[in-house]
This record gives structure tokens, C-alpha cells and sequence, in this order.
């Protein structure tokens, strides 16, 4: 049985293996530059011990020549290699952010992630990670110990000395790093909570205002916000007292080192040119440490950032983008459903059974609370905790493609959400502008009167969460995004709960209209007018399906009791008359 090595373990591991060979070169760069690192050492030995001896400038200027040209070597080594990781960074970001972006919108929409932004943060993190300062130290790293044996070829005192501050500087290091950690997230975490608190109220800041709850919700603010200041400088103060004993480290080295090498000197075991020599190569020898203990918390996240982003990418794997399939009728159905939902014992929705026909317009009614927007979810398939069995022309809805289902789905929710772009951007989905469906999706909503008498008509900009738009003009946009290209499968919930008289008859004939065109529609609604463009009525309680059938036979056993015949109570959700 083949055992998977870690470069084949998951995608993630396999898409950045595919640039080996690139970072293969930067490796040949590195060691070239690191290789000529060595020559200004090999000059101070050449000037101090053969050109100050000798007096000859002949001598100085062959070797000082040759010292330009090896740095410049160097330097276009070190060039190259900055280049080229710039080059790989572009190609990473081309090769995973489509599928980072896919799938941690799917996750979003699933609940398990907290938004999709985080994953992008990742994404960045990883990639600047390994096309940055980080990735070079562990290029430069390995030549440390070939630097200590060059010192200890200058005098095995001095190369002992490189190993006893390489060992001091790692456990600084591995110190600070495990007792700093866990402080630095916490503190980290405070700062979120408190941010993602103002932030929030940000959003509702008239409602805030006008109610007068500014000092109330500075108040839990400022809790917060002292949680994260004192967790902040506890953790700071742990940082900057083993800073300061790094910094103390690494003065001492450089004195010792100078100090070490006076006394070999004077011994008559070195020479003058080799201690100002050995001085400089010991600061080269103990860098690239230096690099990786002052990287060591950034490894560390980014290491928590590669397993997110592995994790994201494995649980929601990229569709094959080969499959199409035919073009769906409509034909939904619901077998023995469950939806249930995170901090709740009791599912929303207990077993439910339905079919919605095209050609047809189902009403689903019910009180608040009765689960009627999360089965809107459903079935459109966008809930994420779904047991049982949702059917688009008997193929689940799972497993199609998003990108491929989405333009045979309209879906209208509860909650408006338009974006920052212009009427014709908003309608058409943000895909590419089709002037004869956008128009044929306004006028089917009673909208096109209405764009035309805007300053630049459909060119009209909305602002963010069209926040230029009343909330009834919002939600028939909406409803024309719904209804554009005219989707097999229509679900509107509450599509009339902002609309005024000439509005909801816009609503209603777009309705019919739609049905005529054998479409599946699927209305929750309060409001009796609309019954009357109801074939089919769904009444729900409690997440259970308490009657579903032709709307006339549903509402006369709702209005009255077979048994008695006499009258029984409406339910709130329901008109007194048809």
C-alpha cells in the first residue's frame, strides 16, 4: 500500500510542490551569495596581512578588484533570487486563490468558517512567508556551520566561542518563543473581540444614536477594550525584557569576540588582519540565527495558517470543471428533510416532504418561528446542517456546481443585501451586463420607469449595501436580481414586507408572468393579497408540515373543523378571508 509522502499529502502541499524547482534555484542563488559572503573576510586578510606588509598598490588594486567584482556577483545573486521569489509569489496567488476563494465562501455559507476574508489572510501570510525575509533565512541558515569552520580554522577558540553564542541565542530564542506565545494570542484575540464588538455597532449606529445608546455600548466597549490592554502589556513586557536580553547577548558577542581575538593576537596565534577578519565572520555565522529567532513566532503562525488553508481546501474540494449538466426544469423535491443549526438541541425543520411543480406558485405560511425562511434556504440549497434528501429534478442539490446552478436559481431573502456598483451590476448578478435581460428583469418587476428617471438610469451607482436606495426600491432591485434570465426555480421570502400598493401589483403580475413561463415559485408571505396568485399552499408549525395541498382545499380546512364545522382559530400567519 502506497504510503502518501508529505508533498502529496493534500492539495495544498502539492500545488506548492509544484514550484520546487523554482525554489531549487533560489537555493543555487542563495548558495552562490552566501558562498561569496566570505570575501569580504578574505580581503581584510589580504589588505591587513599581505598589502600592509608589502606596501605594494599594485597588489591592493588587483585585490580590491576582485573583491568588486565578487560582491557584485553577490549582489546580482541576491538580486536574482529576490526576483524570482517575487515572480513565484504571482504564480502561488494565480495557482490557489480561485480555489481559496471558492471554498471559503462555501464554508462561510456553511458555518465553519467565521468569514471568508480570514482564508485570504492566510493565503497571504503563507505566500509572503515563502517568497520573503522568512524563506531566506532558512536558505542561509545551513551555511552557519560552514562559517563556524572557517572561524575555527582562524583559531579553534574563536569557532568554539561562534558555538557557545549560536547556542545562547537559540535558547533565547526557544524561550521567548514559548513563553511569549500563548500572551501574544491572547492579547491578539482580545483585540479582535473588541474590534469585531465597535465594528458591529458601527453598522447600526442610527439606530444607536437616535435611541440614545452610545454611552451604554461605550461602556461594554471599554471592558473589552481593557482586556485586550491588559493582556497587551503583559505581553509586551515579557517581549521586551527577553529583547533586551537578546540585544545583551548580541553586544556581548561582538566585544567578546574583538576582546578574544586581541588576546590571540597578543599570544602570537593570530594575526591582526584575522581578528578584524574573524570579528566580522562571526557576525555572518551568528545572522541567519538571528533571522530564525526573530521569525520564530511568524513560523509559528504560519504554520497555523498552511493547516487552515490545507483544512479549508480538503473539505471543500474544486468541482470538476468539465462537468455540465442539462439545464434543470424545476422540479423540486423534499424527502424526509431535517435542518438543524449550531447551539440548538431541537432541529428548525422535523422531517419535511414536499414537491413544488413547475408552472406552479406554492405558499408557504406559517408563524414566526415555524421554520419557514431556513426551508427558503433549503431549497435553494444554501442551509448547511441538511439531512434527508433535496432534489433538483431528481439529482441532489449538492451536487451541482454553484457557478453552473446559480443562474437557474432566483432567490429573494428576507434580508436585502445589494452591493457597491451600479443598477445594471446589481440586477445582472455582477456577471457580464446583458442590456435585453436586465431591462426584460426590470420591466418584469415594474422597475424600468422607475431606473430611467435616475440621473444615469441603469448606470445609476448605489453605494454600499445600496445605501442611496429607499428600502422598497431595494428590495424590487432584488427581486429583479431574483428574476433575471429567468430561472427555473424562484423562492422569495417576504418579498412584499417593504413594498407599497403599486409595488406589490408589480409583484404580483412579475408572479404570473412567471408562472406562465412554467417557472417553480416558491412565495412566503404574511400578507392575503398574495394568496390569491397561490396554487398550492404549504402551512408549517413548529417545523413540521401541518397541511399542504391546492390552496382553496388548504384553506377551508384551516378556516374550518371537519369534525364540528364550526369555525377554528386562525393562525396568526394566515388571513381571515381568501
Amino acid at each position: 500500500m502506497h504510503t502518501p509522502s508529505f508533498f502529496e499529502r493534500s492539495d495544498l502541499t502539492r500545488a506548492l510542490w509544484a514550484f520546487r524547482r523554482e525554489f531549487f534555484v533560489v537555493g543555487l542563488f542563495s548558495m552562490v551569495a552566501n558562498l561569496l559572503m566570505l570575501t569580504p573576510t578574505l580581503y581584510m586578510l589580504q589588505v591587513y596581512d599581505r598589502v600592509m606588509l608589502s606596501g605594494s598598490d599594485l597588489t591592493l588594486l588587483a585585490v580590491s578588484l576582485i573583491c568588486l567584482f565578487l560582491l557584485g556577483v553577490m549582489g546580482t545573486a541576491e538580486w536574482f533570487r529576490s526576483r524570482l521569489l517575487v515572480r513565484v509569489g504571482v504564480a502561488i496567488d494565480q495557482a490557489l486563490s480561485t480555489r481559496v476563494f471558492n471554498a471559503s465562501f462555501e464554508a462561510y455559507l456553511n458555518q465553519t468558517s467565521t468569514h471568508p476574508s480570514r482564508a485570504f489572510s492566510d493565503l497571504i501570510q503563507v505566500r509572503q512567508f515563502l517568497t520573503g525575509q522568512g524563506v531566506f533565512a532558512f536558505f542561509d541558515a545551513p551555511w552557519t556551520p560552514i562559517y563556524i569552520g572557517v572561524l575555527f580554522l582562524l583559531s579553534p577558540w574563536l569557532g568554539a566561542l561562534a558555538i557557545l553564542f549560536a547556542l545562547v541565542q537559540g535558547f533565547i530564542g526557544w524561550f521567548g518563543h514559548r513563553h511569549t506565545l500563548e500572551p501574544s494570542e491572547a492579547a491578539g484575540k482580545a483585540y479582535g473581540d473588541a474590534q469585531t464588538y465597535f465594528q458591529g455597532k458601527l453598522q447600526n449606529m442610527e439606530v444607536v444614536e437616535s435611541m440614545g445608546m452610545t454611552h451604554n455600548l461605550r461602556r461594554q466597549w471599554e471592558k473589552k477594550h481593557a482586556t485586550y490592554l491588559e493582556q497587551n502589556d503583559h505581553a509586551q513586557a515579557l517581549s521586551h525584557r527577553i529583547a533586551a536580553w537578546s540585544k545583551f547577548i548580541r553586544y556581548s558577542q561582538q566585544s567578546l569576540v574583538l576582546g578574544a581575538g586581541a588576546l590571540l593576537v597578543i599570544d602570537g596565534q593570530m594575526t591582526v588582519g584575522a581578528m578584524i577578519a574573524s570579528n566580522v565572520l562571526m557576525g555572518r555565522a551568528l545572522g541567519p540565527i538571528d533571522q530564525i529567532v526573530s521569525t520564530w513566532r511568524t513560523v509559528a503562525s504560519v504554520k497555523a495558517a498552511f493547516l487552515r488553508l490545507e483544512r479549508l481546501i480538503e473539505e471543500y474540494p474544486e468541482r470538476d470543471p468539465a462537468l455540465r449538466r442539462v439545464a434543470p426544469a424545476g422540479s423540486v423535491t423534499l424527502r424526509e428533510v431535517v435542518a438543524t443549526a449550531e447551539g440548538r438541541i431541537a432541529p428548525i425543520l422535523k422531517g419535511i416532504s414536499a414537491r413544488f411543480e413547475p408552472g406552479t406558485v406554492t405558499a408557504i405560511l406559517g408563524p414566526s418561528g415555524s421554520g419557514k425562511s431556513t426551508l427558503a434556504r433549503v431549497l435553494v440549497g444554501i442551509w448547511p446542517s441538511v439531512q434527508g434528501e433535496v432534489l433538483l429534478d431528481a439529482l441532489p442539490m449538492n451536487s451541482w456546481d454553484r457557478t453552473e446552478l446559480g443562474p437557474y436559481l432566483g432567490y429573494l431573502p428576507q434580508d436585502i443585501e445589494l452591493f457597491d456598483g451600479t443598477l445594471a451590476e446589481n440586477i445582472a448578478r455582477f456577471g457580464d451586463v446583458d442590456a435585453e435581460r436586465v431591462i426584460a428583469a426590470a420591466q418584469c418587476t415594474g422597475l424600468h420607469e422607475m431606473i430611467l428617471r435616475f440621473p444615469k438610469g441603469y448606470d445609476t451607482p448605489i453605494g454600499e449595501a445600496g445605501q442611496l436606495l429607499s428600502g422598497g426600491q431595494r428590495q424590487r432591485i432584488a427581486l429583479a436580481r431574483a428574476v433575471y434570465g429567468e430561472p427555473c426555480l424562484i423562492v422569495l421570502d417576504e418579498p412584499n414586507a417593504n413594498l407599497d400598493d403599486a409595488g406589490e401589483q408589480a409583484l404580483m403580475q412579475a408572479i404570473r408572468e412567471l408562472k406562465a413561463k412554467g417557472k417553480t415559485i416558491v412565495l412566503i408571505t404574511h400578507r392575503p393579497n398574495a394568496l390569491g396568485v397561490a396554487d398550492r399552499i404549504v402551512l408549517l408549525a413548529d417545523g413540521r408540515i401541518q397541511a399542504q395541498g391546492p390552496r382553496d382545499e388548504v384553506l377551508a380546512s384551516i378556516l374550518k373543523t371537519p369534525s364540528t364545522g364550526r369555525p377554528a382559530p386562525i393562525p396568526s400567519a394566515l388571513p381571515a378571508t381568501r
